[in-house]
């Protein structure tokens, strides 16, 4: 789904301007990009690169927390983090063998996965999904039913139209009946401007954006009218890769894992982690975002577990909504080998 704007989003504006390999060495990695991915290094750590969804955001705290205290190289890997310029490079990059590790929508992975791809999710970082409908409070919209005949605003990603379309339902409405425009990712200026009621986007991401800027909002959840409870934002490799190096993806998890744990404990330390190996966050604005993403992280406990029956809902989503052909299995989807309780 990408709602983009967030994580894909927050940094709209930012995104344009990044070139695809702004990488951020973590842990004592080389800035030499011209090697290839997973190559090992003298002091005997293992090279990894991960590519975000979108521009460093609140919801990534965790990993850069986890870069600063050096939990990756606690776990033999030497961590470089590189921005894309969209999602669908994320995915290339993986695909290509570029980068060991990912992080995509939740049915941005289950698209790729239906489209023949060799992705599978080993992680959760959001265990809910951001997206929703957004508009303001001041509107006259107090249920989503009454974007009849309003101009509700979408990416363009096929996705949007299924969410819009399940909210809408959910409530009694009609999406035929509302005038569904595409804005691309700029979903917050077209709200603000007023040139539509309501868009698309990631709630804990877009929709305090518009908060920031002054415009209280008013949203409406995915999950809460109709909708599945997937995970939001997963952390993916290859099956290939996944069955060739499982201490990796179990080293990557495992340290991904301690560095939410710390954050959800402590935000205000993981805000400052995530600033200071990044450019261009707003401090005030990445403390309330995160505070928004930290009810879809799921327990500290239970941080980055797939839940099957929700993967079952999202397969159902997508089947039932045309964005997949088939039913996916929650086992084609995700392995839980490295983030279950052990027996």
């Amino acid at each position: 789904m990408r709602f983009t704007s967030s994580w894909k989003k927050i940094m709209l504006l930012l995104a344009a301007t990044m070139a695809l390999a702004v990488g951020v060495a973590a842990c004592g990695s080389s800035d030499d990009d011209s090697g290839d991915s997973g190559s090992g290094t003298a002091g005997g750590t293992q090279d990894a690169t991960l590519v975000l969804d979108f521009v460093p955001g609140a919801v990534h705290s965790g990993i850069y927390e986890a870069v600063q205290k050096g939990y990756y190289e606690d776990n033999g890997i030497n961590l470089k983090i590189i921005e894309p310029t969209s999602t669908a490079d994320t995915l290339k990059l993986i695909d290509a063998g570029k980068a060991e590790f990912g992080i995509a929508d939740g049915i941005d992975l289950a698209t790729q996965i239906s489209d023949g791809r060799e992705a599978q999710g080993i992680m959760a970082i959001a265990q809910r999904p951001p997206g929703g409908l957004i508009t303001l409070k001041d509107s006259d919209i107090t249920d989503p039913k009454q974007l009849e005949g309003q101009t509700v605003g979408v990416t363009g990603v096929p996705s949007d139209n299924a969410i819009l379309n399940t909210i809408m339902k959910d409530s009694g409405g009609n999406p035929d009946d509302a005038d569904v425009v595409t804005i691309g990712f700029n979903g917050v200026q077209a709200l603000e401007s007023g040139k539509v009621a309501a868009f698309t986007g990631f709630i804990p991401a877009d929709g305090v954006q518009v908060e920031a800027d002054g415009y209280p909002t008013k949203s409406f959840a995915l999950d809460e009218y109709g909708g599945p409870s997937y995970p939001g934002l997963v952390v993916f490799s290859t099956e290939s890769k996944i069955g060739d190096d499982p201490d990796l993806m179990q080293g990557f998890v495992d340290a991904t894992i301690k560095g939410y744990q710390d954050a959800l404990a402590d935000p205000a330390e993981a805000i400052d982690a995530l600033i200071s190996q990044t450019q261009g966050i707003d401090k005030k604005l990445a403390t309330e975002s995160f505070k928004a993403w930290t009810p879809l992280l799921g327990p500290s406990d239970t941080f980055g577990q797939f839940n099957k029956k929700n993967l079952e809902s999202l397969s159902t989503f997508m089947v039932d909504n045309d964005l997949a052909k088939e039913p996916i299995s929650p086992d084609r989807y995700a392995t839980t080998d490295f983030t279950q309780p052990k027996e």
